[in-house]
């Protein structure tokens, strides 16, 4: 959590939302990391996990991340959510809850949705307090 919120920080100092995300894998390394660009690149998709994602999957050459952890510092939205159940990882853990947008057992809960074939893992609230100043001391800056 600890180079997620680092990313997040960076990614609000360039003026995105500061959300970061890395992915290791079942031994704990690092296989990709990533933070929010949709302001930098005009991507919609340029979400913080996504781009750990892709990087993950290249770097492991198979876009089947079993066996891996999405770690993030905000809860994932519905596109991050259905990402990471298509890519198969299988936990995600991450620090603030989004009441507004959260997929991951706050607004919905798509990560465990037994209706779904592939289901994660959910850890929430680790290192919330810092991932949450982060995100509040943005939007504040912003208002």
């Amino acid at each position: 959590m600890t180079r997620a919120l680092d990313l997040a920080a960076v990614a609000g100092a360039a003026g995105d939302v500061p959300v970061g995300a890395v992915v290791v894998d079942a031994a704990g390394a690092v296989i990709g990391e990533g933070r929010n660009l949709r302001e930098l690149t005009n991507d919609p998709t340029a979400h913080a996990e996504i781009l750990a994602m892709r990087q993950a999957a290249a770097s492991i050459d198979s876009w089947n991340l079993d066996g891996c952890t999405l770690v993030v510092t905000l809860e994932p939205c519905l596109m991050c959510a259905g990402a990471l159940l298509q890519s198969r990882v299988s936990r995600v853990v991450f620090g603030a809850w989004d009441e507004k947008a959260g997929a991951a057992g706050s607004v919905y809960d798509v990560v465990r949705d037994r209706r779904l074939p592939h289901r994660a893992e959910v850890v929430g609230g680790v290192g919330e307090d810092l991932a949450v100043s982060l995100l509040r001391d943005f939007f504040d800056a912003k208002r």
